[in-house]
């Protein structure tokens, strides 16, 4: 069996809601190629593809119009921005040609599968112009040979995650082949889904092979539209589609002929019940169903039903653009440390994509990169940086991009403590000691070349950062050069061991005292020792003498007594030590050691020098910035910790950020430095830190925040606007690119045909797009030229295309006189009165004023003439100032004239002759003669009043009455009356009225009233309800109310019952009494059933 439609297939596109599809049902061919309009000068076309192939789409615009670059937005359906789609499968382009002004925007599909089948629009904005163009993808399945299974062809492919997951947009799009020879039945499935109930669609859609539920409900709600069928149950029913942002809310309204009906709200085919979520309201005619906070699951069809009859329509709820709140920050790591790229948006469990250049990563691709996330922030992670690691990274969210870039470098070995010489006796125990920067380094030691094997006496440890070598018991044959190596680095530290030997001589018992002062090691030159700040220094000298000598060590004056704490001196049997634990920068100075006994005193000194790391640099500072790089500069440290300073390593960082990235690995000499590979428009900081052969210093204060700018592009479309005997007047267009440093103003120069040097027209900035030139030389030719200035600099300039001759141009005089003034200009007497005539000429032609064809009295009525206009201003208008005023230009024996017809008018007399014709009845005839003065312009009406003769209050009768006559009614009887009359025009009524001469008596006739008999109606009746009380279901915990009507005379007794139990004077209830309307108001949570009782 075949299922064939009678109408055209479903197409799966979004369409704006409620558009009228005016295409006739049963077509369906390629649209054909609509006319261009608008911004586009090419629109992409609708494509019928094969799956597997490529296909590209391109749109071309034409920006000449244009102030600023245009942006191109690929949409598929109604909201998704392919632009954050881009990878393998979608691929943008975009081009620009500078000649003919046009950009063009291509976007190309590889391989196309079902899945791409559907509706897509390109759209185009600029500033405060816009167009769109819509166009669809059809995708026929490639013919196979053989039957195979039909799900493999609606597989999704390049899908990541969801590859191989079933895909059936596009389905019913697909054309089937029939088999010669086969007779197969036709049903029509439309027909059956017009005659279903909806929650019986989907079952049907399977049974028929239909997987584009939601293009079905479309096209299925398009079918029923064309047939209006009329409704007993619904005055207003449900729009056909609505539209929500998500976390919004909706409100479904309909109105029903019955106010008493019952509705129910249906989801999808199910029941909505009442909630937090979906608030039913029933107020008179309407039914309304609030949805609030929608979900993307609240996205769905909805239905109202009153027994048989219904209402349908479809909810569509959108999903906010979501933005990037905290950048990526750039990182400069070494090979093998940790680099975590992280950035925040706005939403929690936002999808985002990670790409290097232009390559997507994913887990699939490789177990390198890691994702994480973590509410709104994400993160990329690297667990050890190589080199090929290094790039552009940047991540997409579909309403934001953000870049960070990597750098990786070679890992270098830094020595923290270098290998000393050591000097040591027999059987004592000897330790060379080092550290490295790196914990992870091995290495191995050498004597005299050869690599020295670990034994009971010789010990190699490796703890952290530091190696030793430990020698007990020291041998002559251990004296000798010792080496460490590290392994995997050009690298060597040495030290040297020498060996103490002692020899017993006969002595006499009366010795000098003698200073064998070691002179090895850390002393540089004679009798100087350096010594690393914080390093341990210890200091044996060899004593000899008999008897035993006497010590005194001292630093200057004062004697060094102290045998314990940081600075101490050891005696030990012919030798005496001074030790320093930690070194400190104090510590430094002259020392002296004296030694004396009976035969005599020797004395030697010594110099020690305290080196350490140096001070941090100074004053660092930005002293300019360029589009991607800034020129960054700072003083040396003032102390350079005993040693001279090697040079410097850089950092910077983003503002706001705690991200510091190196700038340079290998030291920099000089105290000016130039950063480059920085992001325009945004606030960075510097530090640097000094470096001796001791290490490196502490950081410098951070320099004063400073943001990558770069001059702007050069003015457009510069060229000549006017020209004069002396002045020359240019306008110009903006910059394309102005950048993040925005446009403070412009330059404008000018210089001779043929010479050099440029000369400055202005000497503050301009503003404007226009400028006048002025003090230019009659006859010269004048090449100029206009520059724009931010912050960053200038701009390259822009030059006009040839030279212009500084020479006043011959034009014929024409005055431009507004609409309004071309008909008669109409004013009232006070007012002020201000015509500014524009006119055009050259030279300045001369103007002149005359009223009524005579020169205008100055002392009335003033002028002021300019190079473009001339103004006739009135202070405060008479009715004198009344006439035709006419302004001439000539220039030479050319002129033009223009006319203007000007009418002071002022409030008008009162009318005359008012007099009284006629009285009859309750009526009085009036006639009257129009004002002598009617204030300049023609008379409007009249207003009549009239008056009482006993109160004399005044009362209208008749207000823009048209003629000079008429007839006042309903007069009171026995009354005496009196008129008067205002006249009007356009300034409003007279000051006085003209008062009627005679009154108006109305006369008293002879009346008899009879009052009819009547018989008076008994108004007593029972009660009874005219409303009964309806079932009402609330939700817990809110407030309601329940109400009745009953009539009854006299005013019957209302008892509220509960249960059959009647209600008391109980606060939580309020029972009210209006005209028969019975309310009963229930303050707090309470289910039950309520009866209402009446008794006479």
């Amino acid at each position: 069996m075949v299922v064939t439609f009678k109408a055209d297939a479903i197409k799966n596109t979004k369409q704006t809601i409620n558009a009228k599809d005016n295409a006739p049902e049963g077509d369906a061919p390629a649209q054909e190629a609509t006319e261009l309009s608008g911004l586009f000068v090419q629109k992409p076309e609708t494509v019928c593809a094969v799956a597997g192939s490529d296909i590209m789409f391109t749109a071309k615009v034409d920006s000449s119009s244009l102030q600023r670059k245009p942006v191109l937005k690929w949409m598929k359906g109604k909201w998704m921005d392919l632009g954050s789609k881009a990878g393998k499968h979608l691929q943008f382009k975009e081009t620009y040609d500078r000649n003919t002004k046009i950009y063009t925007y291509e976007m190309k599909i590889i391989k196309v599968v079902p899945g791409d089948a559907g509706g897509y629009r390109c759209e185009i904005s600029a500033k405060d112009k816009c167009d769109s163009s819509t166009f669809e993808i059809t995708v026929e399945a490639a013919q196979q040979e053989g039957q195979k299974n039909i799900l493999e062809a609606f597989k999704r492919a390049d899908a990541g995650e969801d590859e191989g997951e079933l895909d059936f947009s596009a389905l019913l799009k697909a054309t089937k082949k029939k088999k010669k020879g086969e007779v197969k039945e036709e049903i029509d499935v439309w027909a059956i889904l017009k005659n279903a109930h909806p929650s019986e669609y989907e079952k049907i859609a399977f049974q028929y092979g239909i997987t584009d539920l939601r293009g079905m409900l479309k096209r299925l709600k398009k079918m029923k539209a064309a047939e209006p069928t009329s409704s007993d149950a619904f005055l207003k029913k449900l729009e056909p589609a609505y539209s929500v942002d998500k976390d919004k809310k909706i409100v479904l309204e309909v109105e029903v002929v019955d106010p008493n009906a019952q509705v129910k709200w249906l989801k999808n085919g199910q029941e909505i019940k009442p909630s937090a979520k979906y608030v039913f309201e029933s107020v008179g005619n309407k039914r309304t169903l609030i949805i609030n906070k929608c979900t993307l699951a609240d996205d769905a069809a909805y239905e109202c039903v009153i027994g048989e009859d219904k209402c349908f329509t479809e909810v569509f709820v959108k999903e906010p653009p979501v933005t990037i709140i905290k950048l990526l920050d750039d990182y400069h790591v070494v090979v093998g440390e940790r680099v975590e790229f992280e950035v925040e948006v706005s939403e929690e469990g936002a999808h985002v994509k990670w790409t290097k250049e232009d390559e997507e990563l994913s887990r699939d691709n490789t177990q390198k990169y890691r994702f994480k996330k973590d509410g709104k922030k994400h993160w990329l992670i690297i667990n050890e940086a190589t080199l090929e690691d290094a790039g552009m990274y940047h991540v997409y969210t579909n309403g934001g991009h953000s870049k960070g870039e990597l750098e990786v470098e070679e890992k270098e070995l830094e020595v923290l403590q270098n290998i000393a010489d050591l000097t040591v006796r027999s059987a004592e125990q000897a330790i060379f000691k080092c550290e490295v920067s790196d914990e992870k380094v091995t290495g191995k030691w050498f004597k005299d070349g050869v690599e020295v094997q670990a034994s009971d006496r010789i010990k190699m440890t490796h703890i952290g950062t530091i190696h030793k070598l430990t020698i007990d018991n020291v041998k002559a044959e251990d004296a000798g050069d010792y080496t460490f190596v590290p392994d995997g680095y050009a690298l060597s530290l040495s030290a040297k061991l020498n060996f103490l030997e002692i020899k017993i001589d006969y002595v006499p018992r009366q010795d000098p005292p003698k200073i064998h002062l070691d002179t090895t090691g850390n002393v540089v030159s004679q009798n100087t020792i350096i010594v690393v700040a914080g390093n341990k220094l210890r200091l044996d000298v060899e004593i000899t003498g008999e008897p035993a000598p006497t010590v005194c060590w001292m630093k200057g004056d004062n004697p060094i007594t102290a045998t314990e704490g940081r600075v101490r001196v050891e005696s030990r049997t012919n030798l005496s030590s001074f030790v320093i634990e930690g070194a400190e920068r104090e510590d430094a100075g002259t020392y002296t050691i004296t030694v004396t006994n009976p035969a005599g005193e020797d004395k030697a000194s010594l110099n020690i020098r305290i080196v350490d790391v140096p001070d941090p640099p100074e004053g660092v500072k930005c002293l300019s910035v360029g589009e991607d790089c800034a020129t960054v500069t700072w003083e040396p440290p003032k102390f350079d910790g005993g040693v001279p300073i090697k040079g410097y390593l850089m950092e910077r960082k983003k503002k706001g950020s705690s991200r510091w990235t190196k700038l340079n690995f290998d030291i920099y000499t000089s105290t000016t430095f130039e950063a480059k590979r920085m992001i325009e428009g945004v606030l960075y900081e510097m530090r640097v830190f000094a470096i001796n052969e001791i290490g490196m210093s502490p950081p410098s204060l951070n320099s004063k925040p400073f943001m990558p700018i770069a001059p702007t592009s050069e003015p457009t479309r510069l060229l000549v606007d006017d020209v004069a005997d002396s002045t020359c007047t240019l306008k110009w267009l903006p910059p394309e690119r102005i950048g993040a440093g925005g446009l403070d103003g412009y330059i404008i120069e000018y210089c001779k045909e043929g010479e050099t040097e440029w000369v400055r027209a202005n000497k503050d900035l301009v503003v404007k797009n226009s400028y006048t030139v002025r003090d230019l030389t009659t006859g010269e030719r004048m090449n100029f030229r206009v520059v724009a200035v931010n912050m960053a600099g200038q701009s390259p300039p822009a030059l006009l295309d040839q030279p212009v001759t500084i020479r006043e141009i011959m034009e014929h005089p024409r005055i431009r006189l507004p609409r309004q003034l071309r008909t008669k200009y109409i004013r009232k007497v006070g007012e002020t009165i201000n015509l500014v005539i524009p006119f055009q000429g050259k030279p300045r032609p001369v103007a002149v004023w005359t009223k009524d064809g005579q020169p205008i009295d100055v002392k009335k009525v003033s002028v002021r003439n300019s190079f473009v206009d001339s103004i006739l201003f009135i202070r405060a208008a008479e009715r004198d100032h009344t006439g035709r005023y006419t302004l001439c230009l000539q220039i030479e024996n050319m002129q033009d004239s223009a006319s203007i017809d000007i009418q002071i008018v002022d409030k008008p007399g009162p009318p005359i002759a008012v007099k009284i014709l006629d009285v009859w009845g309750f009526n009085a005839a009036l006639e009257w003669q129009p004002p002598k003065d009617n204030g300049n312009c023609e008379i409007t009406g009249y207003t009549i009043q009239k008056a009482d003769k006993k109160t004399m209050e005044w009362f209208t009768v008749y207000e823009h009455n048209r003629r000079p006559n008429c007839t006042v009614s309903d007069l009171v009887m026995g009354n005496e009356y009196m008129f008067r009359v205002f006249s009007e025009n356009l300034c409003g009524l007279s000051e006085s009225a003209g008062i009627s001469k005679g009154t108006a008596i109305i006369a008293k006739t002879g009346l008899e009233y009879n009052p009819v008999s009547f018989k008076e109606k008994d108004m007593n009746c029972s009660p009874k309800f005219t409303q009964p009380l309806m079932d009402r279901s609330v939700i817990a915990g809110y407030s309601t109310a329940i109400s009745c009507s009953v009539r009854g005379y006299p005013k019957p007794k209302i008892m509220w019952m509960k249960n059959n139990m009647i209600i008391g004077e109980d606060p939580k209830y309020i029972m009210q009494n209006n005209q028969g309307v019975l309310t009963l108001n229930i303050r707090m949570r309470w289910s039950a059933s309520w009866r209402s009782e009446l008794s006479p």
